[in-house]
């Protein structure tokens, strides 16, 4: 069995033989129920993956999808213009990055679309490309944006400043500007749009980036999306019985010791109140080519971000578990340093645990053992 580890390209994923946990009867659900949405979820918990699929998806890229829960829900498979932008793997701290980013990637766009000179404005040059798409291929343009708050959370309360016209401004506010502007596309484009997802870690309010175009449906907390990433009980057994079979002999315990095993060191998040059990994938697919339980994903280092902003806090990791919160409490990130939970549970250190239905609160505490 081959593992897909570091490996975020759906196709690559499919063509080259490596497992595939089937999401698309729930992608399907998504893109038939809404336009624009947002999921947050932790780092390597499968956003990139998600994106890739449906980027496939609209590309119409039928053949990928054979025998998947998708190919028998969908019979169109219509080819739509899909821009794709993915803000992973840059390093956002030098100033003039972000600008360089979007302003190469829409103007390879504007190669291929057009451009028009009458809009310097990122958003409306954006938007003139998606209504010529749309325009050319006579469907409306799909967006998809990886990673959307990387160019923040690179340079949250560093303090790393630049000057513009003469002024010295914090790149973290130059940044929330050039994407709120960005982003403001959405807006000014809404008839040439079919489909929008943005995925990220963090939900920033207050200071939003999302302020500038139509609000996109959260569904980090939906019910009907808690699985769209991660692994289920079901998945884990279905897919993996070989890998846990082997682990097992390794370990010298039954495959139902096995099982409890991983449930106690991997699964235990959960991203609704309806609190379906979710392993964190990245540490799975690593425990099953290693042949090993170790703790991957937290080895795998403690953002950079939630390093600074705990440096600044005076409160307690372990004192902010067992209690329970409203979910204002930790879904929408403010930029507060003295308010550190939102983030702390959004990159997955935190997770739901239970559900009170008659306050509506949620109580948090540690996923797992890991």
């Amino acid at each position: 069995m081959k593992y897909p580890i570091g490996i975020q390209s759906f196709d690559q994923i499919i063509e080259d033989g490596y497992v595939y946990v089937d999401k698309t009867g729930l992608i399907y659900q998504l893109v038939k129920g809404g336009k624009i949405y947002f999921l947050s979820r932790p780092r390597r918990f499968g956003k990139s993956l998600l994106v890739s699929t449906l980027k496939c998806y609209f590309q119409g890229r039928k053949e990928l999808f054979k025998g998947l829960a998708i190919d028998k829900l969908e019979t169109e498979w219509a080819e739509y213009p899909v821009f794709h932008i993915d803000f992973n793997g840059t390093d956002f701290t030098r100033s003039g990055k972000l600008d360089d980013i979007i302003g190469g990637t829409v103007g390879t766009w504007e190669k291929e679309y057009g451009r028009t000179t009458e809009f310097e404005d990122i958003g409306k040059r954006f938007a003139y490309v998606l209504q010529q798409a749309h325009q050319r291929y006579g469907r409306r343009c799909v967006v998809l944006v990886d990673e959307y708050d990387k160019p923040i959370l690179d340079v949250l309360d560093t303090g790393y400043t630049a000057t513009i016209d003469g002024k010295k401004r914090l790149l973290e506010d130059i940044h929330r500007e050039i994407l709120k502007s960005f982003y403001s596309t959405f807006k000014l484009a809404d008839e040439d749009l079919q489909f929008v997802l943005l995925t990220g870690v963090t939900k920033f309010s207050q200071v939003s980036v999302f302020s500038g175009f139509n609000q996109p449906s959260d569904i980090s907390m939906d019910e009907q999306y808690e699985t769209l990433c991660g692994i289920t009980q079901e998945e884990l057994e279905h897919y993996f019985a070989e890998p846990i079979k082997a682990l097992a002999t390794k370990y010298k315990v039954t495959e139902e010791g096995m099982l409890d095993m991983l449930k106690h060191r991997y699964d235990g998040y959960h991203f609704s109140g309806n609190l379906t059990d979710v392993y964190n994938p990245f540490s799975l697919l690593n425990a099953f080519a290693k042949k090993a339980l170790r703790d991957y994903w937290f080895s795998s280092g403690t953002p950079t971000y939630l390093v600074r902003l705990l440096n600044h806090t005076q409160e307690d990791l372990n004192g902010m578990t067992g209690k329970y919160y409203e979910d204002k409490e930790f879904v929408d990130y403010k930029a507060n340093v003295e308010k550190p939970l939102p983030m702390i549970y959004q990159s997955g250190y935190l997770t739901i645990k239970g559900y009170d239905s008659d306050f509506g609160t949620f109580l948090l505490d540690f996923p797992n053992n890991e």
